[in-house]
C-alpha cells in the first residue's frame, strides 16, 4: 500500500450528497464539513487527510449533485449522472509547475487537456479560485493537475479529518495505465497502479478508533 507523494484530493462521488455524507460518516465516524457549490451544477463536503498522523495538503472531496441546482437533469462531473451509489471515482496531484506537468505528458504521448480556472463559494460567501486539468475526454483513472495559486489548500482549513492508509489504483492489466501516467514524469507522486480482479480505486482509511477502512 503506498500513498502518492503529490496527492492533493481524492473524489468521492455520489448522486446525492446528503446521502453521501451521511454514507462516509456510517464507514468512517467522520461528518464531512460543507464546501461550497460549483458552477457546473455540483456542491461538496471536504475531511482533512492525515498522513502519520500529520495535516497536510490533502483531503476527501464528497461531490454529488447541488441540490439548489436549476437543472433537473444530474450533473456529468466525475460520472454523477451514471452513478446508482457512493463511488471513488478520481483524484488530483498538484506538481510543482502545472504547465510544464502538461507539456511533459503531452510529449509523452498523453493530453491531460488545457489548464482551466474553476471557482466555488464557501457557505459564508467566500470565492475560491483554482486551475486545473479537466479536458472533455478527461480519464477519471489517469489524475487530474491542480494549482491552487494564492487560495488556501482546503486540506488545511478547519475541517474534520481521518488518517489516509493508501490510496492505489487497481488494474486487471497495469501495464497501459501505467505507462500514461508515466509520461507526467511524476514518478510516486502519482497513485502506485497494482494488479487487481476490477479496475477502480482502492481507498484506505484509519478510523479513530484503529480500524483501518476501505472506501
Amino acid at each position: 500500500m503506498s500513498i502518492p507523494t503529490l496527492l492533493d484530493h481524492v473524489v468521492i462521488a455520489g448522486p446525492d450528497l446528503a446521502g453521501l455524507v451521511d454514507w462516509f460518516a456510517e464507514r468512517t465516524g467522520v461528518i464531512a464539513a460543507p464546501g461550497g457549490a460549483h458552477p457546473t451544477g455540483t456542491a461538496n463536503a471536504l475531511v482533512a487527510l492525515t498522513v502519520d498522523g500529520q495535516r497536510g495538503p490533502q483531503y476527501i472531496e464528497l461531490i454529488g449533485p447541488n441540490p439548489e441546482r436549476p437543472e433537473p437533469e444530474l450533473p456529468a462531473t466525475f460520472g454523477i449522472s451514471t452513478l446508482e451509489s457512493p463511488s471513488v471515482q478520481a483524484y488530483a496531484v498538484h506538481p510543482a509547475d502545472i504547465e510544464a506537468t502538461v507539456a511533459a505528458a503531452r510529449a509523452g504521448g498523453y493530453d491531460p487537456g488545457d489548464v482551466s480556472d474553476l471557482s466555488r463559494r464557501t457557505p459564508d460567501g467566500t470565492l475560491l479560485e483554482w486551475r486545473l486539468t479537466r479536458g472533455e475526454s478527461r480519464r477519471l483513472d489517469v489524475p487530474f493537475l491542480i494549482d491552487w495559486g494564492t487560495t488556501p489548500q482546503p486540506g488545511l482549513s478547519d475541517i474534520p479529518s481521518i488518517e489516509l492508509v493508501s490510496l492505489e489504483r487497481t488494474e486487471p492489466d497495469p501495464a497501459p495505465l501505467q505507462a500514461v501516467l508515466g509520461a507526467f514524469g511524476l514518478g510516486d507522486g502519482v497513485a502506485e497502479v497494482v494488479a487487481g480482479p476490477e479496475a477502480g480505486f482502492r481507498l484506505t482509511l484509519r478510523r479513530a478508533d484503529g480500524e483501518l477502512v476501505e472506501v
